[in-house]
This record gives C-alpha cells, sequence and structure tokens, in this order.
C-alpha cells in the first residue's frame, strides 16, 4: 500500500507539472532576394522581416530579442600594421585571417550585450567584436583583438561593417523588421541573412534567408572577359592607355 501510494504521488506530481513552453518558429524574409550591379549603382536597401510563431502557427505571445546578421562572402587577408620609424612608414607587424567576410551588418531590438553573454554572441558571431575570422598560425590574443579592432574600424569606413543596436522593431509580438544598406562597393556573391529569437539570453529559434548579388550587363561582360581570358583582358587594357595616351597627345600638340 505504501508502493502504491508514493506511485499516486508521483503521478499527480507529473501531471500537475507545468509542460515547457514549445520553442518559437521564425519565419523570414528579404525585400530583395537578388541585387543587380549595373553601370550607376550607388547601392541598395535591403529590408529583412519576418514573423514569430508558435509551432501551431499562432503568435508567439511572449517577449522575445531579435537579432539580425547578414553576411557576404568570406575570403583570406593578409593585415599588415604601419609605424613610423625614423620619419617613415614602414611595415611593422602582420597577420592572416583565413575567414574575413566581404560584408557584415547586424541590427539588433537593443545593444547586444543586453540580450546574449560574450560567449554565446562569439559562437554566433553577433556583433562586430565577436567576428570570428580564423587567424592563421599561433597568434598572441592581444595583437589578434588589435588587429581585429583595426579592420572592424576600416570596413566600417567603408560602409562594409555595421552594427545597429536597435536596428529590429517588433510589433504586437510578431512581426519584425530590419533595414541594412549595401553600399556600391559590395562584391558579388551568396550573402546570408540569419534570424535568431532569444528570450533570457538563450537562442531558442533562427533562420536563414539568402541574397544574391550578381552583376549584370556591361560591368558582368567585363568582369567575365577578365576572368576567362586574364592575359587578353590585360592586353586590351594596355593597348587602350596606349591609346589614350597618344590621342592626348596629339591633341595637346595640335593646340
Amino acid at each position: 500500500m505504501r508502493r502504491f501510494g508514493l506511485l499516486a504521488l508521483a503521478l499527480i506530481t507529473l501531471t500537475g507539472a507545468r509542460a515547457p513552453a514549445p520553442r518559437p518558429i521564425l519565419v523570414p524574409d528579404v525585400s530583395q532576394h537578388e541585387v543587380l550591379l549595373r553601370q550607376g549603382f550607388t547601392g541598395a536597401d535591403l529590408l529583412l522581416y519576418g514573423a514569430i510563431m508558435t509551432p501551431e502557427g499562432h503568435r508567439a505571445g511572449r517577449d522575445y530579442d531579435i537579432v539580425v546578421v547578414l553576411e557576404g562572402p568570406t575570403s583570406p587577408m593578409v593585415l599588415r600594421e604601419k609605424r613610423k620609424m625614423a620619419g617613415m612608414w614602414v611595415n611593422a607587424d602582420s597577420t592572416t585571417l583565413r575567414s574575413v567576410p566581404s560584408f557584415y551588418a547586424m541590427a539588433s531590438t537593443r545593444p547586444i550585450n543586453k540580450i546574449v553573454d560574450e560567449r554565446t554572441a562569439a559562437i554566433y558571431e553577433m556583433g562586430l567584436d565577436s567576428l570570428q575570422l580564423s587567424p592563421g598560425g599561433a597568434v598572441d590574443p592581444a595583437l589578434q583583438k588589435r588587429f581585429a579592432a583595426g579592420l572592424a574600424e576600416l570596413m566600417a569606413r567603408r560602409g562594409l561593417y555595421a552594427q545597429n543596436d536597435h536596428g529590429v522593431t517588433i510589433t504586437d509580438q510578431v512581426l519584425y523588421r530590419a533595414r541594412i544598406t549595401l553600399p556600391s562597393s559590395v562584391q558579388t556573391g551568396t550573402y546570408t541573412a540569419e534570424t535568431f529569437a532569444i528570450s533570457q539570453g538563450r537562442v531558442l529559434a533562427s533562420a536563414v534567408s539568402r541574397v544574391e548579388v550578381r552583376k549584370e550587363g556591361m560591368e558582368k561582360a567585363v568582369a567575365d572577359f577578365s576572368s576567362h581570358s586574364a592575359f587578353s583582358y590585360g592586353l586590351l587594357a594596355v593597348s587602350l592607355s596606349v591609346l589614350m595616351g597618344w590621342l592626348a597627345g596629339r591633341l595637346f600638340v595640335k593646340r
């Protein structure tokens, strides 16, 4: 009887236990899934938007923080630090980074350090301070941090890196939106837009959309010619330079 009573009590406890809240589902989209680089391209504004839903398709109905990260193709890069010695600027320390995004922009509902801790931010690369650039070889951590900060500052001045701590708005706890600008100097390739739904410092859901940036028209023809026929392209460029110089000289002589 005692064993039966304990079993009944356990069943009552389990029945009365509160079920964990279901994880939300993100339904993301982008205003443009394709950006065409034509002559006179001055940049593009992308609207990243979507909804936070329950698995049943209803409104999530609770407060979430949303973080949106748009990242371009990555490539290796060698960074060199210049120092002034004997009145001249010379290369000093250098490092090789194996995975540098050609473009990076993050938008969030509030400052990222108030949403997640440093470890979580580093795992998901949330914020310019948390980019995982994959240094080649053994690098002093302090030196690596200085180079990463210098790279972020340089790319930000070019409009290629950005962080907006109040760039995401949420309406009725279900619809979110963020606006990110691609500059005119943006590279071609596949861009990944990843959205995170976060609550109490934990990433509960994520979803990915993609944007293709490609050249079209004369720009595409020139790019294809230079990559597929590099020697002919170089020869043509030199010939055109010589021709233009000769024409300029003739015009100057006639005057």
